[in-house]
């Protein structure tokens, strides 16, 4: 495993049940088994030993939000006024649902985040309503995405 401030080692075997498992979260263990040459339960005591080392975080679905109308995804640069700003702007940032990720930078902007709108007319009344109203924000600069082109994890 691992000690503070060190990497993780894993072995290959760890190495193919990861990427099996980050290719479909819901192959069966067994099936894995069967590949890796290795059981069902050594597989599961490998699994929470790397969910005990922080290594997996968990497993989720993923949601296509196109297919539930959310068609535009863009990046937003947001300018605080002064950098005490940050906490009570990103607990707000919180509180709008298009907001999917919020970054602290460093660079031009205080804060960068992503979010998802159903169009542009919607991406106007998050910036103008929601984000642009937050107390401590002086302004933004806006990125649409016109294709998401790369989306993939860390390569094990």
């Amino acid at each position: 495993m691992k000690g503070q401030n060190q990497t993780l080692k894993i072995d290959g075997i760890d190495k193919e049940i990861l990427r099996n498992l980050m290719e479909d979260a819901r192959r069966p263990i067994l099936e894995i088994a069967r590949k890796v040459g290795i059981s069902g339960a050594a597989i599961h005591q490998r699994l929470r030993k790397l969910e005990a080392s922080g290594l997996i975080a968990g497993s989720k679905f993923i949601i296509d939000p196109k297919v539930l109308g959310y068609k535009t995804m863009a990046f937003v640069g947001v300018y605080l006024d002064k950098a005490v700003s940050n906490p009570k702007a990103v607990k707000q940032l919180r509180d709008i649902p298009e907001v999917i990720e919020c970054h602290y930078t460093t660079g031009n902007w205080s804060i960068f985040i992503k979010i998802l709108c159903r169009d542009n007319e919607h991406l106007m009344v998050v910036l103008n309503k929601n984000i642009q109203a937050i107390e401590g924000v002086s302004r933004t600069e806006t990125f649409i995405s016109l294709d998401q082109q790369i989306d993939r994890q860390i390569k094990i």
